[in-house]
């Protein structure tokens, strides 16, 4: 089945939308880890709609039970159940979807894969709301990399056509992490949010919708984290990103930029740093050769593309009466995906990482 990934760290999704609840089971979180349940929920509160005039007015406190696996503030070393229950549903708002699918929503893939009886009630599993799971794993997979010196920022480096410089490695700490987190929209130039949020403002009113690229940072991983091939840092980064709804695009490092450079501009040239580190001049290769760590920072950037529910009239299908037709789509909807998806990023992002780390201590005979 699609909605469980991780050879260590294991998370296997489920719910919808608009069901009674949506949850996440984690499998392989050593015995006796003390979670911070309150970072947790800053985190989910991060993704939650109604957060700010800029999301989707649904509101969810996107509270959190632990049903398993987790005692007397600790982990059991036994499965971890986590479920939230939908509270502001309105299903009716969906109806018409049934016979007339959205121009560049899963309606109609959705409804080939799974013979019509998938849930559209809100888009069902296929639903943005379906990732408060994973940010909830995330979470948790953030606080163990933590303890070992690794830390995952991200930002928005672009929204539409209003775009902000790079990461470098210095903006990697935690105060600056703890900043950017606190921001409706993550952003390290001043003047860029407003910028973001004028355009972001003018799409609502004009019933339309935009899109951006998320930059990601992931410091203090070790020289010779992952393997070649089908298990590379790059492979697992992109399959998990790529199961983000609405994530159309992944390069690290210099990414296609690299085509236009010379061998000798893109190879990154290595030294050793005071404390006797391998390190190199440039990071054309955003941390990651032959799919290993190199010690670099691991960089990357995802393309989100604009929120496919919008108000203004597109043409569709109607797969009653077998012609064209006209939809307007009902229900709330945010006309921007980026901010709530950054943290979801992040922790998607924080998911594989624990995992390799677990897979390359494995193999080593070590423990986290």
């Amino acid at each position: 089945m699609g909605a469980n990934f991780g050879k260590n760290y294991k998370i296997s999704l489920f719910g919808e939308s608009h069901g009674t609840a949506l949850g996440v089971n984690i499998d392989g979180i050593p015995a006796g880890t003390e979670l911070d349940l309150e970072f947790i929920t800053e985190e989910m509160k991060r993704r939650a709609p109604g957060r700010s005039k800029l999301t989707t007015p649904r509101v969810e406190k996107d509270e959190f039970e632990i049903l398993s696996g987790f005692f007397d503030g600790r982990t059991t070393g036994t499965p971890l159940a986590m479920i939230v229950r939908n509270r502001d549903q309105r299903s009716k708002d969906y109806s018409e979807l049934k016979r007339k699918p959205r121009p560049g929503h899963a309606d109609w893939s959705g409804m080939n894969r799974y013979d019509g009886f998938n849930d559209i009630r809100g888009s069902g599993h296929f639903s943005g709301r379906i990732t408060t799971s994973i940010v909830f794993a995330g979470a948790i997979a953030k606080q163990l990399l933590k303890s070992q010196g690794i830390l995952v920022g991200a930002h928005i480096k672009s929204l539409y056509d209003i775009e902000e410089r790079d990461f470098i490695e210095s903006d990697i700490t935690e105060e600056n992490i703890n900043k950017l987190r606190e921001m409706i929209l993550p952003t390290l130039e001043e003047g860029v949010a407003q910028k973001m949020e004028e355009a972001i403002m003018k799409a609502r009113e004009e019933e339309n919708s935009l899109g951006g690229v998320v930059e990601l940072m992931i410091t203090g991983l070790k020289p010779g984290i992952g393997d070649p091939f089908f298990e590379s840092i790059e492979s697992e980064i992109s399959r998990m990103i790529f199961s983000i709804p609405s994530t159309k695009g992944i390069e690290f490092g210099a990414g296609f930029g690299i085509t236009r450079m010379t061998g000798y501009e893109a190879n990154d040239e290595m030294y050793f740093d005071e404390n006797g580190n391998v390190k190199s001049y440039t990071n054309n290769n955003g941390g990651i050769i032959g799919g290993i760590s190199t010690g670099m920072p691991i960089s990357f950037k995802v393309a989100i593309k604009p929120t496919a529910s919008i108000s203004k009239a597109q043409k569709t299908v109607n797969l009653e009466t077998k012609k064209s037709d006209i939809l307007e789509v009902q229900g709330r909807h945010d006309p921007v995906i980026v901010p709530r998806a950054i943290v979801v990023l992040e922790c998607a992002t924080a998911i594989v990482i624990l995992d390799r780390l677990l897979e390359s201590q494995k193999n080593r005979g070590l423990q986290l």
